[in-house]
């Protein structure tokens, strides 16, 4: 597998920005002049912030936020805190919407625009995340953390050198900060210059010992070059240090998939789910490891996987790793190949062309042209 497909995007982490007014932009440059917000806004705002605290109350903090904006369309906080919320449940078509919409209000304010690429990054889009953070780092050369994200983006859309450059961009204005050696070893790993890599990433754990980010770096590393147990052991002290950053749980239950040991990597997968209910990495993962504990034995368990990837395509139809997950599920598992065309199909559409997987992909698709089997729907039907 591509070295880039076991890096596995996290949601924004929590909700931030709410200050109860429409306050000064972090970064330089002015934002629209704004009217004052709206008390009932605020306090409506303030009331969403509260119960979003409560896992339970994700859906009436949303109607909060909502009702804040239904009285001040302007209070770009209450945007960007629903944003946050509909990203957290994987709803990344609106929270994207929402996101954007905020950043029109407040266009300084470095947070909206990492949010807004974030939440570009988990639906594939990282040359459009690209540019947006280009554009921002433009006018706010300082803004650090757009920067550094603008690394990971560029990166993923296939950008090498111009990620380097902003890597070392970010250093020479923080020299040996962690992030920025962590990501600029992932650069060079890309390339293939693994040596270069493993210095990088020294520096960046001995620039910060406790950073989840660098012990992630260092898995990747030994992943790449076929210690997945150690990489293992990286991913988990990742995960100590930061156990709020479910990304390194999706890696080790990467790293067990691939090792075959399906029934501990959906226990990992399960517990990345019950911190993020909706992480639809997390659910893609889970849904992989059920079809191979499975063994064509459990229908059960094809079916709890089949559900899962039918719910991330809900939320996202053209999530390419759910597309090709669920064309294999009906494929090889149900044995229905007329069934798994449509997906296929919209894989190859959506997928890079450098992709690993499309070359199964379009195989696959060949053998799923045979007339389908007794009880399939039509060819191409849309879950």
């Amino acid at each position: 597998m591509n070295v880039h497909g076991w890096i596995l995007v996290v949601a924004c982490a929590s909700l931030g920005g709410c200050g109860g007014g429409h306050a000064a932009p972090i970064a330089n440059g002015p934002d629209r002049v704004l009217p004052a917000a709206n008390p009932l806004a605020v306090q409506r705002m303030l009331e969403g912030v509260s119960l979003a605290k409560d896992p339970r109350s994700q859906t009436r903090a949303m109607d909060r936020l909502r009702e804040a904006l239904a009285v001040d369309p302007n209070l770009w906080e209450a945007r960007f805190d629903l944003g946050i919320l509909q990203a957290n449940q994987g709803d990344l078509a609106n929270a994207e919407a929402q996101l954007r919409a905020a950043f029109k209000i407040a266009p300084s304010r470095e947070e909206v625009s990492v949010a807004l690429a974030e939440v570009q990054r988990r639906r594939g889009l990282n040359k459009d995340a690209a540019l947006g953070l280009e554009d921002f780092v433009k006018v706010h050369p300082h803004a650090l953390e757009a920067r550094t994200l603008l690394v990971s983006a560029l990166r993923d859309s296939g950008q090498s050198e111009r990620a380097i450059q902003q890597a070392r961009e970010v250093l020479a204005r923080k020299p040996g900060d962690s992030a920025a050696l962590a990501e600029l070893a992932l650069c060079h790993l890309g390339k293939g210059e693994r040596d270069t890599a493993q210095l990088l990433v020294k520096q960046a754990l001995e620039a910060n010992a406790k950073s989840a980010l660098a012990h992630r770096v260092e898995g990747l590393i030994l992943l790449n070059g076929g210690d997945d147990a150690s990489a293992f052991r990286a991913f988990s002290k990742a995960a100590l240090e930061d156990p709020r950053d479910i990304t390194s749980r999706l890696n080790m239950g990467a790293v067990l998939l691939r090792a075959g040991a399906y029934s501990k990597a959906v226990e990992q997968y399960r517990s990345a789910l019950i911190a993020a209910p909706d992480e639809s990495f997390a659910r893609i993962g889970l849904a992989a490891a059920l079809r191979g504990e499975a063994e064509g034995k459990n229908g059960k368990l094809i079916d709890e996987a089949r559900l899962l990837l039918e719910k991330v395509l809900e939320s996202d139809p053209h999530n390419v790793s759910g597309n090709f997950n669920l064309g294999l599920l009906y494929a090889d598992s149900l044995r229905k190949p007329g069934e798994a065309r449509a997906y296929f199909e919209r894989f190859l559409e959506d997928a890079p062309k450098d992709h690993p997987s499309r070359a199964e992909a379009a195989q696959q698709l060949a053998s799923a042209k045979v007339t389908p089997d007794v009880g399939d729907k039509a060819a191409g039907t849309k879950k």
